[in-house]
């Protein structure tokens, strides 16, 4: 069952936050500039504090999207932050993916937790095929809590239903853009990467719990 009325209601409280953007620009130098990896997490420990973990990757996904105008970053730096996992190269290859180009597909909240999903579950050996069936079976059960929660993984729909009330379509044209910066837009949209990178990481955490999804 999608609850569209509360995320409604979250869109609308993030385009009236007042975002700490220095704040936010320098938490991403350091990373820029340490990487990701320099110390892994303690996956224990965030599991006993799963509820504080949580609630800390939904805000840095939507911190990243709106500093980097991007749902696809957004989703995919919280997580690769929280978890330890990949390098800017990764993060450079999603400019294309926030609405899986901008053509009306994917959400990138979706494509960005898909990617953090692959990092954590996935191998670096490509026949390692039980690596590839980790992550399958992560990634349905991601798309499937995504749907419940929104009602759709598709940037037109979930913007007509639960963001704006219409596809905005900012890449269409200045007006289009202009309108979408008038709706306040890279701020209601951080809401599908924060709530992407929630699901992803609960199920990191949950998949941990017991060796694997």
């Amino acid at each position: 069952m999608s609850k569209p009325g509360f995320w409604q209601e979250h869109a609308t409280r993030l385009a009236e936050r007042q975002w700490d953007t220095e704040g936010i620009r320098a938490r991403l130098n350091t990373l820029r500039q340490n990487g990701f990896a320099v110390q892994r997490p303690d996956l224990e420990a965030m599991q006993n504090n799963r509820a504080e973990v949580l609630d800390r990757v939904q805000l840095r996904g939507e911190e990243y999207e709106y500093l980097t105008h991007s749902c696809a970053k957004g989703s995919a730096l919280a997580l690769m932050e929280a978890f330890g996992l990949g390098n800017w190269e990764i993060v450079r290859s999603m400019s294309p993916f926030p609405g899986f180009g901008m053509t009306g597909g994917i959400c990138g909240g979706v494509t960005g937790g898909l990617i953090a999903l692959g990092l954590f579950f996935g191998s670096d050996d490509p026949e390692d095929f039980r690596g590839t069936e980790r992550t399958m079976t992560a990634a349905r059960t991601f798309i499937a809590l995504f749907k419940e929660e929104l009602g759709s993984i598709m940037c037109p729909d979930l913007h007509e239903d639960v963001v704006f009330g219409k596809y905005m379509d900012p890449r269409a044209g200045r007006e289009n853009f202009a309108e979408f910066q008038e709706a306040r837009g890279f701020e209601k949209c951080a809401m599908p990467p924060g709530v992407g990178a929630r699901l992803a990481a609960d199920i990191i955490l949950a998949g941990n719990d017991r060796g694997g999804p």
